[in-house]
């Protein structure tokens, strides 16, 4: 093939992924961001208002991403990693608060979610990539470089200092955070379509309809084992099926335990419906880190809320409150919706 033909299909295949689409019944964008794909889709058939509503949402979007994504060159958190150690760095509000919901994430997982997990995070790409295990020297050479308990917050200055050189990264909370921020986006400019908008595996569902969550086998992804059908409210999902990697004749998922440097075992996805937005729930890789029982001991506790835990070897669990509105429904029936 030649490279104009090479050059024509890869333009082809970039200008689909970024597309519109219009139908008599929605308007729907996709782009990629955080690292993931995101969609928006609006039910309606005014297209100019639909459009501005996009728009409202992609500011927001990028807004978050600019501000406290990891891989942004420019963001405060690149500038906080480069600047941080042994020098107080001034943060605003909003900084603030991410770092103490990462600070509760932290205590609730027993140490196990931590936002400093960076030096970890290439040896297992690297282990991925060779088909090879980390030795046990290079993990404890990594997790000397990490530990939430070497960030000192000043509450009162609004400042961060870090303890011994450290990198945060905030992809842990900020997908769940950003789906909070485009709710309140919603409200504040009082919006009434019914919307959805997909962060990875994460959705917020906003309107007086009922919504789907399709949930694909942790082996092919392809497969839909089953549905969650809800009214309003917010999906968060940690998925390690689309990273599953194979070290020596072992299946690992990319979910990092901290405290033990190791990926969580026997795990597929965790799927927690809520109908109210809680930040307290914006950090699924954590609740994973807790472990099933724990999660769903959690989760019982809040309203209309419902949670499904598929394991290492497709074992499905539910836990689905009895004031809840969500229904789990396995591949086969006929969906309703």
């Amino acid at each position: 093939m030649g490279f104009k033909k090479i050059f024509f299909l890869s333009f082809m295949i970039f200008t689909l992924s970024c597309a519109k689409k219009e139908t008599a019944n929605y308007y729907a964008e996709n782009f990629f961001i955080m690292s993931v794909p995101v969609e928006i889709k609006i039910y309606t058939r005014d297209m100019d208002r639909a459009k501005g509503i996009t728009a409202l949402i992609n500011a927001e979007i990028k807004r978050i991403s600019d501000e406290f994504s990891y891989n942004e060159p420019y963001s405060s958190v690149s500038y906080l990693n480069k600047n941080a150690y042994e020098k107080w760095i001034n943060v605003n509000d909003e900084f603030l608060n991410l770092l103490n919901m990462s600070k509760k994430f932290y205590e609730i997982s027993g140490g196990g979610f931590d936002i400093t997990f960076a030096p970890l995070w290439p040896l297992w790409k690297e282990a991925a990539s060779r088909k090879k295990l980390p030795t046990e020297e290079e993990l404890k050479k990594a997790l000397s470089k990490i530990g939430f308990e070497n960030i000192v917050i000043d509450e009162k200055n609004k400042a961060v200092m870090f303890k011994k050189p450290l990198e945060i990264n905030l992809g842990g909370i900020l997908r769940g955070y950003t789906l909070i921020k485009v709710e309140n986006i919603l409200k504040k400019n009082n919006i009434k379509e019914n919307l959805e908008i997909d962060i990875g595996a994460n959705k917020l569902c906003f309107g007086d309809r009922i919504f789907k969550y399709e949930i694909n086998s942790p082996t092919d992804e392809k497969k839909i084992i089953g549905v969650l059908i809800f009214p309003q409210g917010l999906i968060i999902s940690s998925s390690g099926r689309s990273h599953f990697v194979e070290v020596e004749g072992k299946v690992y998922s990319h979910i990092l335990n901290i405290k033990t440097g190791y990926p969580v075992e026997n795990f597929s996805n965790l799927i927690i419906y809520v109908p109210d937005m809680r930040e307290e729930l914006i950090s699924p890789a954590a609740y994973v880190i807790m472990g099933r029982e724990k999660t769903f001991d959690f989760i019982s506790k809040i309203k209309g809320a419902c949670a499904i835990w598929i394991d290492g070897s497709g074992n499905i669990s539910t836990m689905i409150k009895q004031d809840s509105l969500c229904k789990w429904e396995k591949a086969g029936k006929k969906f309703l919706f």
